[in-house]
């Protein structure tokens, strides 16, 4: 059954279906879908829960529908979510993990977009221009993902307002976001650049209490997000590790509460630090 992580409100006949495609042979159907969805009802209805305060004002007749729609699946670390040029059928909220969003580049090189912190949609943009999709979606850690068909997203958003708001609020962050990361990527060299990165990922996911940052990346993952080669993000943490501006290692991984993060750093890499950071490379 460790497979069989794909958990949605169907008909016992689907159940069947979904498990014998699986190539799961049961003998009590009744007892084994019983016992399933016990503890399917429990985790959609907290996942439900938890998107209706996101969305507030949504009626008991809209809840129920989202009840009775909303699919919950785990994906495995680095397991691909959706894949560009696939047409979107769900709208994607993260309610558990961390999730990096790639587009393809110039001679097959991705380069990260976005990354997903934990109770945040994402995958909708396509849906709503009604295009397929250009980026793609893969799990950093183990994550678990609701599902909401996108037909009933859009009609939640042309009945109620304030669902059809939050979206939009969220469009319009997200665009001011992407607008600070293009000038940052363009324009900065390449200090500059990794440096903002480091601050993205404290201030997108935080830090532990040990103070190190809540998310441990890849080299290459952190040269795609930064718009430069995996040697070179390499050297600049090497550099920046040997001036004391951050401390870690490949493996185990310590940081440095530093004043040099907010006062010496932005005229040596072109950075604008309002806060100390704390960062795990």
């Amino acid at each position: 059954m460790t497979n069989f992580m794909y958990f949605c409100n169907k008909r016992q006949s689907d159940f069947k279906i979904l498990m014998y495609l699986q190539g799961h042979q049961v003998d009590n159907w009744s007892l084994l879908f019983t016992s399933m969805v016990s503890k399917t009802d429990i985790t959609t209805e907290k996942t439900a829960r938890r998107i209706a305060a996101l969305w507030k004002s949504m009626t008991d007749t809209e809840y129920q529908e989202l009840l009775n729609h909303l699919c919950i699946r785990q994906y495995k670390p680095k397991e691909t979510i959706y894949k560009d040029f696939e047409s979107p059928v769900d709208v994607m909220c993260l309610m558990q993990g961390k999730v990096k969003v790639l587009k393809d580049g110039i001679g097959g090189r991705k380069q990260i977009v976005r990354v997903i912190t934990p109770i945040e949609f994402f995958s909708y943009r396509a849906a709503f221009a009604h295009e397929d999709y250009k980026t793609s979606a893969i799990s950093f850690e183990s994550c678990t993902i609701a599902l909401i068909p996108v037909e009933l997203v859009r009609k939640f958003m042309a009945e109620n307002f304030e669902i059809c708001r939050y979206f939009i609020q969220r469009l319009a962050k997200e665009l001011g976001i992407s607008d600070d990361r293009t000038v940052n990527l363009t324009q900065k060299h390449i200090r500059g650049r990794l440096a903002e990165t480091l601050l993205f990922l404290k201030n997108r996911y935080g830090i532990k209490e040990d103070g190190s940052t809540n998310i441990f990346l890849c080299r290459e993952d952190l040269a795609n997000l930064s718009n430069m080669t995996t040697s070179n993000a390499i050297r600049t943490l090497s550099a920046f590790a040997n001036e004391g501006l951050i401390a870690g290692g490949w493996t185990e991984n310590k940081n440095s509460q530093r004043e040099d993060l907010e006062g010496n750093i932005p005229n040596r890499i072109g950075c604008s630090f309002r806060r100390w950071a704390f960062f795990n490379f």
